[in-house]
């Protein structure tokens, strides 16, 4: 995993993605882009390709994360279609349009039926495909975004402190289907990690790191919040006292999100 940067950037996504949005759908439109017909994630040389031509770049040099959110977001936003990423006609429109309509669009259609889990981008915690581990994705997304309801346009929110405004709100986006499914989910080892134990499974681990991908990936990528971050090694120490924390660098890209704030963009898209 990129261990840069080493001290916190500060990164003003608002202009940054109402640039890249016009360069991906222009990618698009030249036949550039592929994602897996199964899965409808991007390939590696898509993700690549965006990686190099994004306005801006990515968050980091070598971990992709809006290079990975963008080919997802245009086909849950029915811009774009198939494993070739053809536009769609409202991808075409798209080209034409104010992008910041586009942006509302695509966050809107995003909590309604995106692609995939957010959760399964957290790779420091297994088990997630055993069957009915995982909560209702769309409720449970919904309200992970209403975390954006508590951020401010003039003042950074630390992370920490948003998940305890979140939890005090009742904004409680729970990851497993029930607490026995809790046992399924694990940090390195199955039996010896697993988050069933007390202790283990605390909201900053399960809740709060789904916050964090939502958050990072896709509305940062979308330009709805500013984000100051640094790499993610090391960057939470809330699972290193766990079993089989200390082998793992950082559990998920996202750990190294510090302090969020709210853009003008993003208070239009959230209302």
């Amino acid at each position: 995993m990129d261990d840069s940067p080493v001290d916190a950037a500060e990164v003003m996504t608002e202009q940054r993605a109402l640039a890249q949005l016009p360069v991906v759908l222009a990618l698009a439109e030249a036949g550039k882009l592929r994602v897996s017909a199964a899965t409808r994630k991007p390939s590696a040389a898509t993700v690549k390709l965006l990686a190099e031509n994004l306005p801006g770049g990515d968050f980091y040099a070598s971990e992709a994360i809006s290079a990975f959110a963008w080919p997802l977001l245009l086909q849950a936003g029915g811009l774009a279609d198939g494993p070739r990423m053809q536009l769609t006609p409202r991808g075409r429109a798209a080209l034409r349009k104010d992008p910041a309509l586009t942006v509302k669009l695509l966050w809107e259609r995003w909590l309604k039926a995106g692609i995939i889990d957010e959760f399964s981008r957290v790779d420091g915690i297994k088990g997630q495909r055993a069957s009915n581990v995982l909560s209702a994705l769309r409720p449970r997304r919904q309200l992970a975004a209403e975390g954006l309801s508590l951020l401010g346009t003039d003042e950074w929110t630390a992370t920490d402190d948003l998940f305890t405004q979140m939890q005090h709100e009742g904004m409680d986006p729970v990851i497993q289907r029930s607490d026995m499914r809790l046992w399924k989910l694990y940090i390195v080892d199955p039996e010896y990690g697993s988050i069933g134990y007390d202790g283990m499974h605390d909201w900053d681990v399960l809740q709060g790191r789904y916050v964090l991908a939502l958050f990072f990936e896709y509305a940062a990528t979308l330009g709805l919040i500013d984000v100051r971050y640094t790499s993610p090694v090391g960057a939470r120490g809330d699972y290193a006292d766990r079993w089989g924390g200390d082998f793992l660098p950082s559990l998920s890209r996202y750990d190294g999100l510090l302090a969020v704030r709210l853009t003008p963009l993003g208070r239009l898209c959230t209302g």
